[in-house]
């Protein structure tokens, strides 16, 4: 086997929903994130042969894992003659709402793109990683996905992704504490009765985030970064969420809230220095509750995956 039958590429961790987009939402994160290494093989199957990092066992059999899910999918709508061997290493935690699920399938669609003939665009991935996330999430929704293709603030639509732009100065702050929570524990938590008056008011807190970061005002940011709909009912699934939620706005947050269906918190600032000034007080507030936790800063414009 060649050197160019074989590709290892990294997809960054990520916040989805950011509050007011859920499901539609999302931005990369440096620092943390998941690797795969993917072989082009003779045989016209997708295998997955190692998965590493991780103490849960995740499914080794393609089809019910997000990656191989994945070039199932593209193999399919590529009506390649050839197949591919997956090797997974976990850098993000299970359930951690960080995106963990959507990292290892778009690494895989990264690396494997670059075994292809002619590559795709990263568009052109996107609906092969829609297919990969669901098996994970059980929806096919793309605020975690879209930033990793694109790297920075994307909006994920059914179909489209459209990257956002932000001041470089912003950054985030994230925090994960030593929890799990599952996303489909995390989903079932929103069931039940919704008042028209709540999607009016999420809907102008996005409108008011997406044309602040047009605008480069964070006053307008300020004052539209506050989920109203998804974290009242999932607050109660994170212990010492309030606590650090407070201690971000306390630091001078524009906004803070549950990263993608939690446990793990962000916060956005206009400056790096005030997100790194924050750290320690949102991690004690989860101390406080009882878990130790990590933490990373990040500019909201971080890379997207890429090639190792």
């Amino acid at each position: 086997m060649s050197e160019s039958d074989i590709a290892k590429a990294f997809a960054p961790a990520s916040v989805g929903n950011v509050a007011v987009g859920f499901d539609i939402l999302g931005h990369a994160i440096t620092g943390v994130g998941d690797t795969v290494t993917v072989r082009r093989i003779a045989e016209p199957e997708v295998r997955i042969v190692a998965i590493r990092g991780t103490t849960v066992d995740l499914p080794l059999e393609a089809a019910a894992n997000t990656a191989g899910a994945a070039l199932i999918a593209l193999r399919e709508a590529l009506a390649l003659s050839f197949g591919f061997e997956i090797e997974i290493d976990k850098g993000i935690p299970l359930g951690s709402g960080m995106g963990g699920s959507a990292a290892s399938c778009v690494a895989a669609l990264v690396a494997a793109n670059a075994l292809l003939d002619e590559p795709l665009s990263r568009e052109a991935l996107y609906p092969f990683a829609l297919t990969g996330e669901a098996v994970a999430s059980g929806g096919r929704h793309g605020d975690n996905l879209g930033p990793m293709l694109l790297g920075g603030l994307v909006l994920s639509t059914a179909d489209q992704l459209v990257k956002l732009p932000v001041p470089e100065a912003w950054h985030s702050l994230l925090v994960h504490p030593d929890a799990v929570l599952e996303t489909r524990r995390a989903r079932a938590a929103l069931q039940g009765h919704y008042a028209l008056s709540e999607f009016v008011a999420q809907s102008a807190n996005l409108a008011l985030v997406i044309s602040g970061c047009y605008s480069g005002d964070g006053a307008r940011v300020r004052a539209g970064l506050r989920d109203v709909l998804v974290e009242p009912r999932r607050a109660a699934l994170i212990v010492g969420f309030e606590a650090a939620r407070d201690a971000a706005l306390a630091a001078g947050a524009m906004g803070s809230s549950i990263s993608g269906a939690g446990p793990s918190v962000f916060a956005w600032f206009e400056q790096r220095e005030a997100a790194e000034a924050a750290r320690a007080s949102v991690q004690q507030a989860f101390a406080d509750a009882g878990f130790d936790s990590q933490a990373w800063v990040s500019p909201l414009n971080a890379p997207a995956a890429h090639l190792l």
